[in-house]
């Protein structure tokens, strides 16, 4: 009778605090996307990767103005929410195999979600070549708010957009928030 007790005490510890660290993550998560949220309307000023905003997000890690920044938005949200991630602006290194859950159309680990990020692959460069948050997944398309992009979804745009793209768009989406 004991030993049961003591195992129905320690199940129901693990219960509350899986429940806690559930309710952690979803917390974390949409702190992040109130952050990204926060910045769509951000503007190159002057152009060429340049700007106040800009500067700061390349900052993050380690650039200075004039380089492509998209990855550098995604590095400088995730650092103001303390999520661990590749501080890089270098896109395929948001590709890592242990945090990837959806490639090429097949879902590997779980359905994407609110602050996942998501990779588009450039035939022409080979890899992975621009990024952005995942913002609402649905049937067929994806909301997105993603950082050096412009209306037509270009990966060497003006600022930071809300977008709506095709699932078929996306290479690859990665999890930072749940990683274990």
């Amino acid at each position: 009778m004991a030993k049961a007790k003591t195992f129905y005490v320690y199940f129901l510890c693990f219960l509350v605090c899986s429940s806690v660290a559930g309710q952690d993550h979803l917390s974390k998560r949409y702190e992040l996307q109130e952050i990204y949220l926060s910045q769509v309307g951000i503007r190159e000023q002057g152009g060429a990767n340049q700007g106040e905003q800009v500067e700061k997000y390349l900052a993050s890690v380690g650039f200075g103005l004039g380089f492509s920044w998209c990855a550098a938005f995604v590095s400088w949200c995730y650092q103001q929410v303390d999520v661990e991630h590749p501080k890089s602006a270098w896109v395929p290194g948001y590709a890592r195999k242990q945090n990837l859950i959806y490639q090429r159309g097949e879902f590997i680990k779980q359905l994407p979600q609110t602050g996942d990020v998501f990779l588009i692959w450039y035939e022409r460069l080979k890899r992975p070549a621009h990024i952005g948050f995942v913002d609402d997944w649905q049937a067929n398309w994806v909301i997105t708010v993603e950082g050096n992009t412009n209306n037509d979804g270009s990966r060497e745009g003006d600022g930071v957009y809300r977008k709506r793209r095709l699932q078929r768009q996306v290479w690859a989406v990665s999890n930072f928030i749940d990683a274990k």
